[in-house]
């Protein structure tokens, strides 16, 4: 057996590692091709192209990388032809994963999509796609599987893959002893994974560190970059600030446990915060036509994940407007949101030195998330999607050319 992965997103790249392993542990002589990243290519994928390095965002940056999906493109429809893998899955990353879904089904390829994306909150006319060219829906979120299967599509729920990296982690203990070392509370900054997003709201962020000192003078901060690149990039925006605080790279999982509370862009770091259950305030600084943009086509109150894990109905509760502490209907958020094209400091600022001054506040926002955590912060997706998908191939096997449907 062979499956071909399109993985374009560091976070997918994690996601399928942790399937091919999970595959491979069941079926060692299986093979795993296609588009993915450095994490894939350790667990085992004989990779064609690292498509991490395309991960880009908005339309701009998309034309500018034209030529190079072309070419991913065409690479992929040809080994379609000439290899037939008996599976494609996806990952996320939907703008060329559409595309490789298509080619993969005009050449009679059963296709998978595990990690699904966000078409609920942001594109649900999209769904179309979804039922044309996807045969199985591996869904993340418990929502999500009723509001696919309500449109057509075969849809499973397998849990959200992050818990599985997330319950496997090992910090390094004398880091996180040297963070958490005196008296001064530690507040995480965690500036989102992309470039873009760095250069968007890292300044933001600071600007927020300077609202928090003047009314909690004793205090430290520490920026995490999620990789090596994002250090220069960081350290520049750091310095022309003449803001004090440290920079780490690639400590993520210890700068989140050793703090207090953090300030984070909006993204799946959501779901690692609320498994260390950490009070967080979120922010994802945007242009102002990205403002306008997202305000056509957003479903969804909230764009963090844990704020519509706790929302009794995430689509009904959808109003013109954002998350509001003063709303009666934004009483249930856990992490104050803020996605914006302004200046939103301010509240950023409230809300961690309510969590600095107020142990009541404090201890509130924890048992919160503490609670949700208990309800879906667990492992195994890796494990329920390598079962579905190691069945779909043995019936596959014993029914050749039939492509089997869990409608």
């Amino acid at each position: 057996m062979q499956i071909f992965f399109s993985v374009g997103e560091p976070s997918g790249d994690l996601h399928g590692a942790n399937l091919i392993r999970e595959l491979r542990a069941e079926h060692p002589d299986w093979q795993f091709v296609g588009y993915g990243g450095p994490k894939m290519a350790e667990a085992g994928c004989h990779l064609h192209s690292d498509l991490t390095q395309l991960a880009v965002m908005w339309v701009a940056q998309v034309i500018a990388n034209y030529g190079k999906f072309l070419g991913l493109l065409a690479a992929a429809d040809r080994y379609f032809r000439d290899h037939r893998p008996d599976a494609v899955v996806l990952i996320d990353y939907p703008g060329f994963n559409w595309h490789i879904a298509r080619k993969a089904k005009a050449h009679g390829i059963p296709v998978i999509y595990y990690g699904t994306p966000q078409l609920w909150a942001w594109a649900s006319w999209r769904v179309s796609k979804m039922r044309r060219f996807v045969d199985h829906v591996l869904c993340k979120l418990p929502f999500e599987e009723k509001w696919f299967r309500q449109r057509g599509c075969a849809a499973t729920f397998v849990g959200h893959p992050y818990f599985d990296e997330l319950e496997a982690q090992r910090p390094d203990e004398s880091l996180l002893r040297s963070l958490e070392a005196g008296d001064a509370p530690l507040v995480t900054i965690l500036p989102g994974s992309r470039t873009q997003e760095v250069k968007s709201n890292l300044p933001e962020f600071l600007k927020t560190v300077r609202l928090i000192r003047q009314r909690v003078p004793h205090v430290r901060f520490a920026v995490a970059a999620f990789k090596e690149k994002q250090r220069e990039l960081a350290q520049k925006i750091i310095d022309e600030s003449d803001t004090e605080v440290e920079l780490f790279v690639g400590r993520t999982p210890e700068l989140i446990q050793a703090a207090r509370c953090c300030l984070a862009c909006s993204g799946s770091v959501s779901l690692e915060l609320l498994f260390h259950t950490k009070p967080t305030a979120i922010l994802y600084q945007i242009s102002r036509l990205g403002y306008v943009v997202q305000r056509v086509f957003r479903k969804v109150r909230y764009i963090t994940l844990v704020n519509l894990l706790t929302a009794k109905a995430p689509f009904a509760e959808h109003r013109a407007g954002h998350y509001d502490k003063n709303e009666p209907c934004d009483r249930h958020v856990l992490m104050p949101e803020y996605l914006t094209c302004g200046d939103r400091t301010a509240e950023l600022a409230d809300h961690v030195v309510e969590w600095l001054t107020s142990e009541e506040e404090f201890d509130k926002n924890r048992q919160g998330l503490a609670d949700l955590k208990a309800h879906i912060g667990h492992g195994g997706a890796s494990s329920r999607a390598a079962e579905y998908i190691s069945q779909l191939l043995d019936e596959s096997e014993e029914n050749p050319g039939e492509i089997v449907s869990a409608a």
